[in-house]
């Protein structure tokens, strides 16, 4: 069933009351999770949304001997039958499995003793989830990306994650690319001098993907919502009512954490544009023909849509979400400074005094000499494991985390400042492209805090 857009966008108001300066802002230190687990025992971890990306949070859980999955939690018994395929392939114990009902996972976060929870549900479902678990005494709960649909939403997380002394963690993975973790480990040690500009972004055909006949999950057929299988039954709703960057995380987490967004940086404003939509439009009437229902629909989402951060330090930042129309995958990072700088598309690097001059290196050269130290020390763990290993590195970073009863490397100031810029960016849009002021989530802690994301080879 079609979504209306008030569904979608219910409050998106920027409450001045909410940028106070609030003493309960979250500590960085290992008591603030108050967690009972200590280094080495085993967590008991559930997981609510079995569909391919909770699948894939659910095979990687059971390669680990420090994880035991102790409920999973669907309402497709299909995807429900994948998971009990893997997990008896896996030897394990089968968990305890809640469906029946969109609110059956309120019966699994009612379960003693877990340790934290995973969160893979459709988008509009994560902050309502990611409330629910916090109020039941979920100390660690790490969600898919988006954190929520409206800003309201955003800084309801945050106080609820604050009220209760718990770690909020957007299971980011890009910011664990082994390139985009050499790009960071060269901005540390000054390769590019001081930043001025980064890139990023979300540029990806996902026609295939927000499309399908409601049997396979890609590439075939023309059909979303209730008629379609997987993404399509929900994500493509989105690109019906909502014009915005609707998936900034991919480019925005990683340029953040080598820009020291919320650890002595912060964003200040944000300005949006759409252009027109025409490519899924036009993927429907090429494989369903013009006379096929959703040939009729009318898509909000601008084929491309442009970001532009401001950040506190000076420094900016430009985001596109480009997922409607035929084109290779890339998220296009860029990172310059005043002394060289990185270009994915062109998988290059210039070091000014190094490099030749107006001549790029390949970057590859570069990359293997700054090779971050995670993957030196981890890279043979993540063989095998989702988007070229990044995945095991999310999740091993969450699971080290409720172990060691510490903060998340990536917390809910973090998963909130990333993921707003989807509602923000919409009321940007709407207004042709106004600035919009961006809320501080930390409450002015960003002055104080350090980035310490990644510095070893820890977790």
């Amino acid at each position: 069933m079609t979504t209306s857009r008030r569904d979608f966008v219910r409050n998106i108001s920027l409450a001045s009351a909410g940028l106070a300066i609030n003493p309960r802002v979250l500590t960085t230190s290992a008591s603030a999770a108050k967690a009972s687990t200590k280094a080495g025992d085993r967590v008991r971890l559930a997981i609510i949304g079995t569909g391919f990306r909770g699948e894939s949070h659910l095979a990687l859980a059971l390669r680990r001997p420090d994880v035991d999955i102790v409920a999973i939690c669907d309402v497709d018994d299909q995807m429900l039958d994948r998971a009990r395929g893997i997990l008896q392939k896996s030897g394990k114990a089968m968990p305890r499995i809640f469906t029946g009902s969109p609110y059956a996972y309120r019966d699994l976060l009612a379960m003693k003793d877990l340790d934290g929870v995973i969160i893979a549900t459709p988008w509009e479902w994560h902050s309502p989830m990611i409330l629910d678990a916090l109020a039941a005494g979920i100390k660690y709960v790490g969600t898919e990306v988006i954190l929520g649909i409206t800003l309201q939403e955003h800084w309801d997380v945050v106080d609820a994650a604050e009220r209760n002394h718990a770690q909020v963690m957007m299971l980011e993975n890009v910011c664990y690319r082994r390139d985009v973790m050499a790009a960071m480990n060269m901005v540390r040690q000054g390769l590019y001098g001081e930043l001025l500009h980064l890139q990023g972004g979300y540029q990806h055909d996902l026609r295939g993907v927000k499309f399908n006949d409601g049997k396979p999950p890609y590439d075939k057929g023309v059909e979303f919502g209730e008629k379609a299988f997987s993404e399509a039954r929900w994500r493509t709703n989105h690109s019906v009512h909502r014009n915005g960057d609707l998936y900034p995380t991919h480019g925005v987490g990683p340029l953040a954490m080598m820009a020291d967004i919320n650890r002595g940086n912060r964003f200040l404003s944000l300005s949006s544009f759409a252009t027109k939509t025409r490519g899924l439009h036009n993927y429907i009437v090429k494989n369903g023909g013009e006379h096929h229902p959703n040939a009729g629909v009318r898509f909000r989402l601008g084929d491309i849509v442009t970001t532009h951060l401001h950040c506190a330090n000076g420094e900016t930042m430009l985001l596109q979400h480009d997922t409607n129309n035929p084109r290779p995958y890339s998220l296009g990072f860029r990172v310059q400074g005043t002394n060289g700088l990185w270009m994915d598309v062109a998988n290059s690097v210039y070091v000014d005094g190094v490099s030749k001059p107006d001549e790029w290196d390949p970057a590859a050269g570069w990359f293997a000499k700054y090779d971050h130290p995670l993957w030196q020390k981890y890279s043979k763990d993540a063989e095998g494991a989702g988007h070229g290993g990044m995945d095991w590195f999310v999740l091993n970073a969450f699971v080290e985390s409720m172990k060691r009863g510490v903060p998340t490397p990536q917390d809910v100031y973090d998963a909130a400042t990333w993921s707003a810029i989807s509602p923000l960016s919409e009321v940007s849009v709407e207004g042709g492209g106004r600035p919009v002021d961006f809320p501080d989530f930390t409450r002015g802690q960003w002055m104080y805090r350090k980035n310490d994301f990644a510095l070893g080879d820890d977790f």
